[in-house]
């Protein structure tokens, strides 16, 4: 694993402050990170968490549908569950992310 670079961290920090039984989508995560760093996007966000993410709150970051990661899919549910989030199949309610 290389070392974590500035944005990196950020996007971390970011996910690491996410409260349990809530969530963010991609989008927003990448928003709070550029308005600082001022660059990234969503894609960004999901490559820092698949190459950094495994010590991090990963699970409370989705698509912004509500929707789990497709390689994830099944152990993000579970975790999610675990925090007493409600699922719904392959979902989290929009009214369970941060800021809405």
């Amino acid at each position: 694993m290389r070392e974590l670079d500035e944005y990196a961290e950020a996007v971390l920090d970011v996910v690491d402050a996410i409260p349990p039984g809530r969530v963010m989508s991609y989008g927003q995560v990448a928003a709070l990170v550029g308005r600082r760093l001022d660059r990234g996007g969503p894609r960004q966000v999901a490559r820092v968490l698949r190459e950094y993410g495994a010590s991090a709150t990963w699970w409370r970051v989705l698509r912004a549908d509500g929707s789990f990661a497709p390689e994830v899919a099944a152990r993000q549910g579970e975790l999610l569950v675990a925090e007493g989030v409600p699922v719904r199949g392959d979902r989290v309610a929009r009214s369970l992310f941060v800021g809405r």
